[in-house]
């Protein structure tokens, strides 16, 4: 009895989060519906996660539960589907604190012909209906600074954002440890925090799967925005070359082994689809998060109305 009125005592509280994120979810699909994209749904348990070194995937009998939907919407866009979207829960093993939690809600899109900087401007497009229609304006208040939403973000390189706050450049020589730690310590704090930022051109060995900038393969088409600090989305001019990611594949599964962490069989199906995916860009958009913004959220303990296990 004691556990329930505590729990109905949160929900309760909760209210205005839940009827924020239905008013978010509707206008999403509104959004994506209305510009001739298609909505998807794809399987949660995968038997072959993607093997990036430092996202551990959640095991569900002899599957594992997904990261991301992008292997099998990556296999839609192969298949003929141009424009497609998805919003749905995924999964991280491990990963908990203010904005983490081992189950969230990604958005993802991906369209087919446009490049990772198109992706920009829709993306600074979507955030602005969204936040219209679910939160009333433009301008909304996070951690206690008024945020404006409107377009055009600033954009900065990744390269020139390390120079003058690490004192060094990850293009030039890649270190991947420091670069991680400096990126949070020191890259990420010094980020502007009253107005969206987006974050581009990766080195290459932090691509990901994204492709490598025509004549300037030091770089990657890959961006991140932040919103008060926060990292809110992840965006790919998507790799399309099957060699080259069975390569990182195999360089990725080398790492984990070292770090003694499951290597996860490979997708051969998906390596295959890839060569024939036409050139597109996607964005990852954590739900949650940008509650947490439109909201003025502190914690995702405020943004999800059921308590979080501690992991």
């Amino acid at each position: 009895m004691h556990a329930w009125r505590d729990e109905k005592k949160r929900l309760a509280g909760s209210r205005r989060a839940l009827e924020m994120r239905s008013a978010l979810i509707a206008a999403v699909r509104r959004y994506f519906l209305n510009r001739d994209y298609l909505e998807v749904e794809t399987p949660v348990r995968i038997p072959a996660p993607i093997p990036e070194v430092h996202i551990d995937s959640e095991q569900s009998g002899d599957y594992f539960l997904r990261a991301s939907p992008e292997l099998h919407m990556k296999k839609l866009l192969a298949a003929g589907f141009p424009r497609l979207f998805q919003v749905g829960p995924c999964f991280r093993s491990k990963e908990f604190g203010a904005i983490h939690n081992p189950e969230y809600t990604m958005l993802e899109w991906y369209k087919s012909g446009a490049g990772y900087l198109d992706m920009i401007c829709e993306t600074e497009e979507f955030v602005g209906f969204v936040a219209v229609n679910a939160a009333g304006s433009l301008s909304v208040r996070f951690s206690g600074r008024a945020i404006s939403l409107a377009p055009p973000w600033e954009r900065i390189c990744v390269r020139d954002a390390f120079i003058r706050h690490a004192g060094w450049d990850p293009v030039a020589r890649f270190d991947p440890d420091r670069f991680d730690l400096d990126l949070v310590e020191k890259v990420e704090p010094a980020l502007p925090k009253d107005r969206p930022v987006i974050m581009m051109d990766y080195p290459a060995p932090a691509a990901s799967l994204a492709r490598l900038k025509p004549g300037c393969p030091a770089v990657a088409e890959r961006w991140e925005l932040y919103v008060g600090g926060m990292e809110l989305a992840n965006a790919f001019g998507e790799l399309n070359d099957g060699i080259e990611l069975a390569r990182r594949f195999t360089e990725w599964q080398q790492a984990r082994r070292k770090r003694n962490a499951c290597a996860y069989p490979v997708d051969q199906a998906f390596l295959a689809a890839v060569s024939d995916m036409p050139a597109a860009a996607g964005v990852a958009l954590g739900i949650d998060r940008l509650l947490m913004v439109l909201a003025d959220l502190p914690s995702l303990d405020h943004a999800l109305p059921f308590s979080r296990p501690r992991v």
